[in-house]
């Protein structure tokens, strides 16, 4: 069985579009997908699954929660190697003075990985950065990420394919579940 990292974008934010983790597990299980396990109420699942790949795992999720819960969502999948290789590509996190509580990770939903941001300006503060790295765009934002604009609507609009960010804190914690480690 290979491990699946889920994280829904829209769901339980600010109070708005409510969807219960309890919930969210049904529908895993009800998907046929085993030992489906959440992180925050920010629609993170964790799960396993005999599939081999991600593809069509986002989709159906994506489904099930229009079905079940009447909501649009846009779902980001990733294999545990993926997640696990994230993690250690992100050119941010070891320079020197980056505070990781200020780290982001935009994962994107429906490109084919040649997204790219040459030629894009990026509306970037003062001391925020923006490195894409096959599909996760990762980012720094010092000053909070609720008023930077490089954000998910940003991204959406220039690179064409959906987005859904993560702290890193919940980046790490959720490879970390992946590996069958305590999220901490």
């Amino acid at each position: 069985m290979a491990t699946f990292v889920s994280m829904i974008r829209g769901v339980n934010v600010a109070g708005h579009r409510p969807v219960r983790m309890a919930r969210l597990v049904e529908l895993c299980e009800g998907l046929g997908f085993s030992n489906p396990r959440t992180y925050l109420q920010s629609g993170n699942v964790v799960f396993e699954s005999r599939r081999a790949s991600n593809r069509g795992i986002g989709e159906a999720l994506e489904r099930g929660i229009l079905r079940e819960c009447g909501l649009e969502v846009s779902v980001a999948v990733r294999t545990s190697r993926e997640m696990t290789a994230t993690v250690a590509a992100n050119p941010l996190a070891s320079r020197p003075g980056v505070d990781p509580r200020f780290l982001h990770a935009t994962f994107l939903v429906g490109q084919d990985g040649r997204a790219s941001l040459a030629g894009i300006e990026l509306p970037l503060a003062r001391g925020e950065e923006a490195v894409l790295a096959g599909s996760v765009v990762y980012l720094y934002c010092p000053h909070g990420y609720g008023v930077t604009r490089i954000n998910n609507a940003f991204f959406e609009r220039k690179l064409g394919a959906r987005a859904t960010t993560r702290n890193w804190h919940t980046v790490t914690a959720l490879e970390r579940m992946a590996r069958g480690a305590p999220a901490a």
